[in-house]
């Protein structure tokens, strides 16, 4: 399974990043291998408008199965659970932390975006 967490930085160690479409960097994580690659989000985190779908289909061109972020928009979310991708929201202090959460079913999935409009 692939889980993207939204990062600050490229380690797990990384602060965790609240937004999803101006997130620095998506760590996304292979719980079947134990293993992550980092991707850059500069792209959007640029982006005049239009930042939390475009993040979105990065979600999607990388097949991840689930995602953990702070904040996730409505247009976003729309693309996301449209996608069949589950969504978890947390506010932990690093990627590792955020992880962990989730592979202890400590978090609980989104049923929809919980913030309205962009979030910056």
């Amino acid at each position: 399974m692939k889980v993207a967490i939204t990062s600050t930085g490229e380690l797990l160690t990384s602060a965790f990043d609240t937004r999803f479409g101006r997130a620095a960097k998506f760590i996304i994580y292979d719980t079947k291998e134990k293993s992550f690659i980092v991707l850059d989000n500069k792209e959007q985190v640029d982006s005049p408008s239009g930042a939390g779908v475009q993040a979105a289909q990065v979600m999607i061109n990388n097949k991840v199965d689930a995602l953990i972020t702070g904040h996730l928009g409505p247009k976003a979310g729309k693309v996301i659970f449209a996608a069949g991708i589950e969504v978890y929201q947390t506010d932990a202090e690093s990627v590792e932390q955020a992880l962990a959460m989730y592979t202890s079913k400590a978090l609980k999935p989104l049923k929809g975006s919980n913030v309205d409009g962009q979030w910056v």
